[in-house]
């Protein structure tokens, strides 16, 4: 696939690392497309299987496949968990409820490339535990970003988070 996407984007002219970069670009936009997708049809009442519906269709509308499924025979195309459920929720016919903290990850893969990102989101009024959680999460995240330099250590980027969480 990758020696096909070579010889495409030399007959095309273009500059193999734009390529690239342009193709990371399309798969990062079909995950966060598609979380988005989700996230906004996430209420209560609506059961992670149907959510999980809502990743699909989505994927397929970006051309992307889940790539918990094709790498690892996933039962679905995205990964939901509800409240305190570990990492990687399988969904099913669980209803969501008003006050529910929900993890939506998806990874996906395009013309060979894969990209994965994942978000939690409160369902109607969030309690004041799950609200600090998602704004702790988002102030981790935009630290741990200004954290990223060329030539810095990574564990900076971990310092940065940890400061964080403490807080």
């Amino acid at each position: 696939n990758k020696r096909m996407i070579d010889g495409t984007l030399e007959a095309m002219g273009m500059n193999n690392a734009l390529a690239y970069s342009s193709l990371l670009d399309a798969i990062g936009h079909a995950v966060a497309s598609t979380i988005e997708s989700m996230r906004c049809e996430l209420r209560a009442g609506i059961t992670t299987r149907e959510l999980d519906m809502v990743g699909r269709h989505e994927l397929a509308r970006q051309g992307a496949r889940s790539a918990p499924e094709l790498v690892y025979q996933f039962p679905a195309a995205t990964c939901i968990s509800v409240n305190d459920e570990a990492a990687h929720g399988i969904p099913g016919d669980r209803q969501v409820c008003d006050g529910d903290l929900v993890n939506i990850d998806v990874s996906a893969e395009l013309d060979g490339y894969y990209a994965d990102a994942g978000a939690s989101f409160p369902v109607g009024a969030a309690t004041a535990a799950a609200q600090q959680l998602c704004d702790a999460a988002q102030e981790a995240l935009h630290e741990a970003l200004r954290a990223v330099r060329s030539g810095k250590l990574v564990n900076g980027v971990g310092r940065a988070v940890e400061r964080v969480a403490r807080e």
